[in-house]
């Protein structure tokens, strides 16, 4: 039982515990943003942006230029997002979820492209190009702020990215040795597939009662 527990833990042994209580508590709160988007709940975004604020924290300290960035653009979006979910189309409804066009299509290719280029701008002034980890980094990082533009605008394919950048991100962070962090994305990898089935029987539902 101890040599399971060292597997997944034992990289904690020497963090300061406040390190340690602020990313399982930026976990809890991680859960909670996907849990209230899948419910299509407003809520997805106050919370969201206090699991953002303290990963930003972390993740800047432990020097993670990549995840950082992509939690400081998460909360940027948090913003926009609540106020597109919360803007009204007409008297009564407010924006709908919806599939994407073909504008924004374009646009979220344009997002993915510019990302990576930004990412590999950063690794090389920050001489950040260590290992395989910095390119699955760039790959992923622009896949978020792909899925994340997409949830600010209330579009369903949003969940598409998510599920992609969260398979991923599962052996990835347990590789870099935050396990919590692992495990949360391993959760939202469960979260975003039931996520993407509850939107598209909303979806469909609106589209047939119109």
């Amino acid at each position: 039982m101890n040599h399971i527990f060292d597997f997944f833990f034992s990289q904690y042994q020497d963090y300061e515990t406040l390190d340690i209580v602020l990313e399982i508590v930026a976990v809890i709160f991680g859960f909670l943003s996907v849990w209230f988007s899948k419910q299509n709940k407003i809520w997805v975004f106050p919370t969201g942006m206090i699991s953002t604020v303290i990963f930003v924290y972390l993740l800047y300290k432990w020097e993670l230029l990549g995840d950082m960035m992509i939690n400081a653009y998460y909360f940027i979006m948090s913003v926009y997002g609540w106020y597109v979910w919360t803007r009204k189309v007409d008297a009564t409804h407010v924006t709908p979820i919806s599939t994407t066009t073909k504008k924004e299509n374009i646009i979220s290719a344009g997002i993915f492209l510019a990302t990576l280029l930004f990412v590999f701008v950063v690794y090389q002034i920050f001489d950040k190009w260590t290992g395989w980890v910095a390119y699955v980094d760039t790959f992923t990082t622009a896949i978020f702020f792909v899925g994340m533009w997409l949830m600010a605008r209330r579009k369903i394919e949003n969940w598409i990215f998510w599920i992609i950048g969260d398979i991923i991100s599962v052996p990835l962070y347990f590789y870099k040795g935050f396990t919590f962090t692992s495990l949360q994305y391993l959760g939202f990898t469960i979260i975003a597939i039931f996520g993407y089935l509850a939107w598209k029987k909303s979806l469909n539902k609106r589209i047939t009662t119109v």
